[in-house]
């Protein structure tokens, strides 16, 4: 129900609990473990209920609606934590700590044999030795479904290429606004189960059951060896000490060609739309053979900091009130003072174009660099000896793709607020030339080779803007700091 058009969690859950409860299914599982069951996450969006609310799947009949009230979609909203419902959620993860978080899905996509894909993590990202267990897990629900008679996938059958089937799959890892980009950072196993929306809606709940029963057979019986992994886990998440630490993750080039049970398809010039469209006949199905790239690495690495990380006062409220709905461990600091700490200054930055999920997002370049600043007390420090440290780093490395800097938390930081005028500027270069040969030197040279720069007034005004004591030097910082030593 975090998508309450693709319902079928909802009735599966309520099928496999029933049977369970009367010993017909997974018996003696909830002897050894204990299930915590949301039926309905987007209670906004399953009152919104009605014919076509998701006419990209067959059936039901009736439906609730993909978003919230306020239009959140509550499987983009895990990291950034907007929604009543998500911090409602958040809450309940803390108050449980789950192993293992079963997320229920129906997808939308091409026609093909297929029924339902079965994706965990950590697989490829998060702790070497729960990767085996999340590897384990699926596996082991994968070949119980295949028992059943399904056909399951261990990766998201969204083309690389929208509508072309001969583009094949890439696998990879969701950023951790969504639920099984999320639970990894936590050191916790997640499963996302997509059945498929072209399977009528029975079929859809009796295999949604089968993976239920399943994941709670398979937890029963390894939950005990898992939940000592992940508390290891938790214990070497929080020692860093300035190892790289990957933020994103991709699938590399290098692809194989897999047999994929499809159906028989033309792709034509549409009438209607003009556009080039696959169109499938589904009384003559085809095996496939197209590549899959499943060579998932990470695309961006950073190197953690050594102690953590300074939230400075002015942020300290907010910063503060999204670390606590995650769980992580802060304190503010008593005295203010001068600390040396790394900074880092934007070379680049672009904004969306136009909203996402209520925000203008951001994504900047730059490096981190040592400087000695003035930390006012009130700031808050976040250090990485804690089981959290990789949630840590993902909401507060501005390089992370779901951080507080790339969802705009932060855009105040990168507009220039105040200017010199353009004659200001003409009489202080002609100053600053005369009094600063190797800055003249420089200018002369600028102007050589690079013609673009040569061309732009603006630019050219702007080179010595940049070097004179009114420039503002905090244009540009990313507010959050790093340090080697606990304040």
């Amino acid at each position: 129900g975090i998508h309450a058009g693709e319902i079928d969690g909802k009735d599966a859950g309520f099928l496999a609990l029933r049977e369970v409860l009367e010993g017909k299914a997974a018996q003696g599982a909830l002897d050894k473990l204990v299930l915590v069951f949301v039926p309905v996450f987007n209670v906004d969006g399953h009152e919104r209920f009605g014919p076509w609310n998701r006419p990209n799947q067959r059936g039901p009949v009736e439906m609730g609606w993909r978003t919230t009230a306020q239009n959140y979609n509550l499987n983009r909203d895990y990291l950034k934590a907007d929604s009543p419902e998500m911090q409602a959620m958040l809450g309940l993860v803390q108050a449980w700590n789950p192993l293992a978080v079963v997320d229920l899905h129906a997808t939308d996509g091409a026609q093909f044999e297929h029924d339902i894909s079965i994706q965990v993590e950590p697989v490829h990202a998060g702790d070497p030795a729960l990767r085996e267990a999340g590897r384990a897990w699926r596996d082991g629900v994968i070949a119980d479904l295949e028992k059943q008679g399904s056909l399951p996938l261990p990766f998201y059958p969204s083309f690389v290429v929208s509508d072309d089937p001969s583009s094949g799959f890439a696998d990879g890892v969701a950023p951790p606004r969504f639920s099984t980009g999320y639970f990894w950072l936590r050191n916790r196993l997640a499963m996302l189960v997509e059945t498929h929306s072209w399977r009528e809606y029975p079929h859809r709940v009796r295999i949604t059951r089968n993976t239920v029963v399943s994941v709670l057979e398979r937890l029963a019986a390894n939950g005990r060896a898992w939940q000592r992994l992940a508390r290891e886990a938790d214990a070497r998440a929080g020692a860093p000490d300035g190892a790289p630490q990957p933020l994103a993750f991709t699938a590399g080039p290098e692809a194989r060609l897999i047999d994929f049970r499809g159906y028989a398809y033309t792709r034509t010039p549409s009438e209607i739309s003009g556009a080039l469209m696959t169109r499938y006949d589904e009384t003559t199905p085809q095996v496939w053979r197209i590549p899959l790239r499943d060579d998932v690495q990470p695309s961006v690495t950073v190197a953690a900091p050594a102690a953590g990380y300074i939230v400075p006062a002015e942020h300290a409220a907010f910063v503060g009130a999204k670390l606590r709905l995650h769980g992580v461990q802060f304190r503010e600091i008593a005295n203010g003072g001068k600390r040396d700490v790394e900074v880092f200054r934007a070379e680049t930055t672009r904004l969306s174009a136009g909203s996402v999920e209520g925000h203008q997002t951001l994504a900047v370049t730059g490096d981190w660099a040592r400087e000695t600043r003035h930390i006012p007390a009130g700031s808050l420090y976040v250090p990485l000896r804690q089981p959290g440290a990789r949630l840590v780093m993902a909401m507060l490395e501005p390089k992370a793709p779901d951080s507080l800097l790339a969802w705009g938390e932060f855009n105040n930081a990168f507009e220039r607020k105040e200017y010199m005028e353009d004659y200001v500027a003409e009489d202080v270069a002609r100053k600053m030339l005369a009094e600063d040969p190797a800055l003249a030197a420089a200018f002369a040279r600028r102007l050589q080779y690079d013609p673009a720069f040569a061309a732009d007034p603006q630019a050219r005004l702007e080179f010595f803007y940049r070097r004179h004591s009114s420039w503002d030097e905090r244009f540009r910082l990313y507010p959050v700091m790093r340090t080697d030593v606990a304040p």
